[in-house]
């Protein structure tokens, strides 16, 4: 099995703007390359299928010169690299290598479109996109990888708000340090790997990004006694036996590391302060996977943790088998490595994995919420705005008793749709269903009372007088109304159905 051709002497990013002036001068942006390869072409790239992309880059030119060099990780006549960029500075400063006459990329820099627009550059090591159908196929525990979809997932989930400290622990090759660059005063960024760290200020140079505080170590002992308004981790997560790879392999037993990071996580916050992370969990025989982590959380947060996928152990296994370019390998030791996984698994009561979002708030509530629950469903990114806006409405709830919820108004969110669904010709639906288009996305079963109360709120009137109303129309007694109908109201508002009504 191959191993990456990892380089010991990474760029220098001393011109990193020169260079950047020319990537883009060449059109070299997420939006440049669709305009070249076309849709289909620049879908499979991102799968890391790279044949169409070959042959869209036939032509001359330096936007083809820059794909077949960064991106096709191919070797280009020293000429016609040198119209493409500043070849002496890249060479001086080893962003490229000569081979005769010819040049090759000594990392893998990839167009990255940022989300107001920005175009970034993720640097890494050659040959590591993520998400190609053979796996990675990388077995070198030093290398780091570029942009994929856990990070992307990671970066559209965070909470954008200005804050004046984040932390990046794990960077890797700096996607979510330089998200923060944007909206935070002071980043930190941590890494086990010392290599990653050099990468990410490389991503960061040649992002025209401000520099971060670099630091290497292990979860949170670079940062011992300090405390963020952010912190962000996409943490090497996988459930694997031997953690050969530190990319993804975090080296502690099952997924106590994700346990480990979310606990640790809580006193690092400042008032008001979030942690996100994406995270690996086992489902264990006997246990709730939903209680086993609710014991994660730490004392003084809200939690807000979303499942997102379920694999059985052989499903999950397979995965990352194929990921680390194991599936390649002798069949023999293909087989060994896969029985050590069940092993594993075996030994400690595993009978699935899930993988999904975690997001911590730090609070002064006298009872935190935690919400634990399962979305399997497509949602719209980015949803930052959708988190801040789901921990917002806890505060909300947490402060309105009974009596306090029906004296205010509500209104229904926009493009939320009403769904009836019963047998032909009957007279009245089986049941209603209220489904958000926008965000989360979700779909919710009301009874009729609560469909005819999220659908007259505008604001205009209280959830009392509503119901009040509603009772009149369907010779309900009003009191019991207006006893048994506040846990519906409440669902609709935490789920982002309602909203409280200003003024």
């Amino acid at each position: 099995m191959s191993t990456t051709r990892v380089s010991t002497a990474l760029p220098a990013p001393g011109h990193a703007t020169a260079l950047r002036e020319a990537l883009l001068a060449a059109d070299f942006t997420a939006d440049g390359l669709l305009d070249l390869l076309g849709a289909p072409a620049y879908a499979a790239l991102a799968r890391s299928e790279t044949v169409p992309a070959l042959r869209a880059t036939r032509g001359e030119g330096p936007l083809p010169t820059l794909v077949r060099l960064f991106l096709l990780q191919d070797a280009i006549p020293a000429a016609r690299a040198g119209a493409a960029l500043p070849l002496e500075r890249a060479l001086a400063d080893g962003w490229v290598a000569r081979e005769g006459d010819l040049v090759r990329a000594v990392v893998d820099v990839r167009p990255y479109g940022g989300p107001d627009g920005q175009d970034w550059f993720i640097v890494s090591d050659l040959g590591c996109a993520v998400g190609g159908a053979g796996g990675i196929g990388k077995n070198d525990e030093g290398v780091v990888l570029g942009v994929g979809g856990a990070s992307t997932t990671l970066a559209g989930i965070t909470v954008r708000t200005p804050v004046g400290s984040a932390l990046d622990l794990g960077t890797g090759s700096g996607i979510q340090a330089l998200h923060a660059a944007q909206h935070a005063t002071r980043v930190t960024a941590t890494d086990l790997n010392p290599r990653a760290l050099e990468f990410t200020r490389l991503t960061l140079a040649l992002s025209g990004a401000p520099e971060a505080d670099l630091r290497a170590g292990s979860l949170f002992e670079p940062v011992e006694g300090e405390t963020y308004d952010l912190i962000v981790s996409n943490p090497p997560f996988v459930i694997s036996p031997g953690a050969r790879l530190t990319y993804r392999d975090g080296g502690m037993s099952g997924d106590e590391l994700c346990r480990t990071l979310v606990r640790q996580a809580g006193e690092r916050l400042n008032e008001g302060g979030f942690a996100q992370f994406l995270a690996n969990w086992e489902h264990v025989e006997g246990e709730e996977w939903q209680e086993r982590l609710r014991s994660w959380v730490p004392a003084g947060c809200d939690a807000w943790i979303v499942q997102r996928e379920v694999q059985d152990i052989t499903q999950y296994a397979e995965l990352w088998l194929r990921d680390g370019g194991d599936h390649r390998a002798d069949p023999g030791e293909y087989a060994e490595r896969y029985g050590a996984w069940l092993d594993e698994f075996e030994a400690r009561g595993t009978r699935a994995v899930g993988f999904g979002w975690i997001t911590l708030r730090r609070t002064s509530a006298e009872k935190p919420s935690v919400v634990v629950e399962e979305w399997p469903h497509p949602v719209e990114q980015p949803l930052g705005e959708a988190v801040r806006g789901h921990f917002e409405r806890q505060d909300y709830l947490r402060s309105r008793d009974d009596a306090g919820l029906l004296a205010d108004r509500f209104a229904l969110v926009p493009e939320v749709v009403q769904e009836q669904v019963g047998l032909p010709g009957a007279e009245d639906p089986e049941h209603v269903v209220l489904r958000q288009n926008r965000g989360m996305r979700r779909a919710t079963r009301v009874d009729h009372v609560a469909a005819g109360f999220a659908g007259v709120c505008d604001g205009t009137l209280t959830a009392g007088q509503i119901l009040d109303a509603i009772a009149q129309l369907t010779g309900e007694d009003p009191v019991l109304l207006r006893d048994r109908t506040p846990e519906a109201i409440r669902l609709l508002v935490e789920e982002g159905f309602l909203e409280r009504a200003e003024g």
